[in-house]
């Protein structure tokens, strides 16, 4: 008999799991890398693909219902099941002790990847490490498939089947030549609607930073922008060339602008209450990284913490 088509949803049966332990989604959401509102998305479409009510929400916690405590119960020997085969699996590639692969989106891999792989390098001489720059979309793709032992993201948002941690954080910016018009009034916050009428120089679509850009114009103004003068181009280098060459607002990461905002050469505009705060993710296949990816995110984590 074939399985149901909900069985494939794993990782909300897993997080079913976390908040029946910790009694709260948005608990079990943090021990996940994911937001509360994406957790709760899950759990919904998991009771709707299953029919039956599995939670209990109120402002003291999230309670099973007596369908989703006998939910929990099967689940956990399908979970345990599902994480012995993604162990084994891993511990197949022999090759694994003495290789690392690694791919991230183009903000990590130039201002941050470089100083975790040295630090990893001075207890690991030997290690053969490669590291492949991808946008987000492409990261997940490649960790998905298991080409890498680790990816790292820009994106908010993580895709089911996938286990992530948070790495640290990164600030986009908009920024324009020193010489642009709107360099002479960066004095005055603009306003989100503003920015519909300009020519702003994006990421290509699958870049954490054009996604995370576009989730929080969404969020600022109630609707998704058409934003009909925007371009799209495919890496933040040819970005800020074309904003130094007067062609429009660039959207990058302050780590790629503060160069050139230094240097007096761009000019950084503020948006009101347009929070433009992402955090960086570390993904990987199965419950726990494996060895040398786990140093490499300890490593992240304490140069982050300083």
């Amino acid at each position: 008999m074939p399985l149901p088509p909900w069985i494939s949803d794993l990782p909300a049966l897993d997080l079913l799991l976390s908040v029946a332990q910790t009694g709260s989604v948005g608990r079990a959401a943090q021990a996940h890398g994911i937001t509360q509102p994406s957790a709760s998305a899950r759990l919904a479409k998991l009771e709707r693909r299953l029919g039956v009510p599995l939670l209990v929400r109120s402002r003291r916690g999230s309670f099973l219902t007596p369908a989703g405590e006998t939910v929990v119960v099967w689940s956990r020997s399908v979970i345990d099941a599902a994480q012995t085969l993604a162990d084994g699996v891993l511990t197949l590639r022999a090759d694994r002790q003495a290789r690392l692969r690694i791919a991230a989106s183009l903000t990590v891999a130039e201002y941050l990847l470089p100083a975790w792989l040295l630090s990893l390098r001075r207890t690991h001489p030997e290690l053969d490490i490669s590291a492949d720059v991808a946008n987000s979309n492409g990261v997940v793709e490649a960790v998905r498939s298991g080409a890498v032992d680790l990816g790292f993201v820009e994106s908010p948002d993580i895709p089911a089947g996938l286990t992530a941690r948070i790495v640290g954080e990164d600030r986009l910016t908009l920024v324009v030549a020193a010489s642009y018009p709107l360099a002479a009034h960066a004095w005055r916050a603009l306003r989100p609607t503003d920015l519909a009428d300009q020519p702003l120089l994006l990421r290509e679509p699958g870049s954490g930073t054009r996604h995370t850009f576009l989730s929080a114009m969404e969020h600022a103004l109630g609707f998704a922008p058409s934003l009909p003068h925007a371009i799209s181009l495919g890496s933040t280098t040819t970005i800020l060339s074309t904003v130094c060459a007067g062609g429009g607002i660039g959207v990058i990461s302050a780590r790629a602008a503060a160069p050139g905002v230094a240097a007096g050469e761009l000019v950084e505009l503020r948006v009101e209450n347009l929070p433009l705060t992402r955090p960086l993710h570390a993904l990987w296949l199965g419950r726990t990284p494996a060895a040398l990816a786990a140093e490499l995110l300890t490593i992240a984590a304490a140069a982050s913490a300083h």
